[in-house]
C-alpha cells in the first residue's frame, strides 16, 4: 500500500492496481494547488469523511475525469447520485467488501455541512483491511472513546490523525488517541492550511516520540509505503 499526502486531510492510496483519492481539497489550498494537478490524478474510488468544503472541493471534478465512484455517508452519496455520479453509501457500523479491502464506516465528532448549508449526514472516518495492511482515517474529529472499539476488531498499522486542533483534536488528544486505537504509527494530517490549525512540527514530533510512538509529518507530494 502506498500513500501519498496532498495537503489537509488528502490522501491518494494505491492498493495493488486501485488507486483511492481521500477528501480531496487541493484547488482551494494554497499549500498544495501549484504542487498537485487535479487533472493528472488517477483514482477509482473517491472517500469522503464529511461535507465540509475542505473535504469535498474537488470531489466533484476528480469524479469527472477518472470516472471514480464516490463512497461516503448516506446523504453526501444521494448528493453526488443525483448529480449523476457513481455511488456507494455507507453509514456508522457498516462495512462493504469492495475490490481493494474490507472498508468500515466509522464515528467522528464533527459536524458536516455541504458549503451552501446544505446537511451533510453525519461525519465519519474509515478503517480500511487490505490484505496485507490496514490503516484508520479519522477525518475530522475529537477525541473519543468510541475509538477503543477499533483494536478490538481490526490491528491498525497505520493511523492517519488530526493534530491541528481548534477544529479537531490538538498534538495532545492525538497521542491519547493513538493508545486507544493501539497504533503508534501515526500520520498526521489537518494541520497547517489555516491560520487557525498552524503547529510546530518539532515540538509535534518530539511530543510523540516522548510517548514512543512515531508521528509522520510528510510535505505535500511526499509518500510512504506500508
Amino acid at each position: 500500500m502506498k500513500i501519498t499526502f496532498y495537503g489537509q486531510n488528502t490522501l491518494a492510496l494505491k492498493i495493488g492496481d486501485i488507486n483511492i483519492i481521500v477528501d480531496p481539497f487541493i484547488t482551494g489550498n494554497d499549500l498544495a494547488k501549484d504542487k498537485v494537478d487535479i487533472n493528472k490524478l488517477k483514482a477509482d474510488y473517491i472517500l469522503l469523511t464529511h461535507a465540509h468544503q475542505d473535504h469535498i472541493l474537488d470531489a466533484e471534478a476528480i469524479a469527472k475525469n477518472t470516472g471514480a465512484m464516490i463512497v461516503s455517508n448516506f446523504e453526501i452519496a444521494g448528493h453526488y447520485e443525483e448529480m449523476g455520479f457513481e455511488v456507494h453509501p455507507m453509514n456508522h457500523g457498516g462495512s462493504w467488501d469492495f475490490e481493494f479491502g474490507n472498508l468500515k464506516y466509522v464515528n467522528a465528532v464533527h459536524t458536516s455541512s455541504f458549503p451552501d448549508g446544505k446537511y451533510g449526514g453525519q461525519p465519519g472516518g474509515f478503517v480500511l483491511e487490505g490484505e496485507h495492511k490496514n490503516i484508520y482515517i479519522a477525518g475530522d474529529t475529537a477525541l473519543t472513546y468510541d475509538m477503543k472499539l477499533i483494536p478490538m476488531r481490526t490491528k491498525l498499522d497505520l493511523a492517519v490523525l488530526p493534530i491541528g486542533d481548534n477544529f479537531t483534536m490538538g498534538i495532545e488528544d492525538a497521542i491519547v488517541a493513538s493508545d486507544f486505537i493501539e497504533c503508534d504509527k501515526i500520520l498526521g494530517c489537518h494541520y497547517d492550511t489555516f491560520g487557525y490549525i498552524e503547529i510546530d512540527h518539532e515540538e509535534a514530533k518530539r511530543k510523540f516520540y516522548e510517548k514512543n510512538k512515531d508521528l509522520m509529518l510528510l510535505d505535500i507530494g511526499e509518500s510512504i509505503e506500508l
